[in-house]
């Protein structure tokens, strides 16, 4: 992943753990579980707690953990993925809060319906975690399979929008 040289981060405590919410001048870029898989590495990125779209960040996902939110708005910035990965998190958008979809289905979504494995590739670095809701896409069967994050954060993600 390539990333702005305007990135700028902060930290928000989240009740599944520490997490990393990154920005730069085009909107939110960045938002990782703490240690989670395909994390950047972010030690020189600046700390700007009170950048405007950091604090609105904090301040949604707040409301979403405490169940008074159930979508993000909030500007995004997708550069630093391929034009793949950027039309797969798209896609991820469309998911509704509550709903889940397979992998398959997003596959046929974006028009690559044998790109099955590419999209689940797509998916698993997603570097909006929650906001960009990849915690929706489960196997074919319904089964929870793969989450950047954890099984447990994407059950635990899934309970909180009344999608399991």
């Amino acid at each position: 992943m390539k990333f702005d040289n305007s990135i700028v981060q902060a930290r928000y405590d989240s009740p599944l753990g520490p997490m990393v919410v990154a920005a730069t001048a085009r909107g939110l870029a960045g938002l990782w579980f703490e240690g989670q898989k395909h994390m950047p590495d972010n030690a020189l990125w600046p700390e700007q707690p009170r950048h405007p779209v950091l604090r609105q960040a904090v301040a949604q996902l707040r409301e979403y953990f405490s169940g008074a939110r159930s979508t993000f708005d909030l500007p995004l910035d997708l550069q630093g993925g391929t034009a793949f990965q950027q039309s797969v998190w798209r896609e991820l958008l469309a998911i509704p809060s509550g709903g889940t979809t397979s992998y398959g289905v997003l596959s046929q979504r974006i028009g690559r319906p044998a790109a099955v494995r590419a999209v689940g590739a797509a998916v698993g670095r997603n570097p909006l975690s929650v906001v960009v809701p990849c915690h929706r896409v489960v196997g074919s069967n319904g089964a929870l399979t793969g989450y950047a994050g954890g099984l447990a954060r994407k059950s635990a993600l899934l309970q909180l929008e009344g999608a399991i």
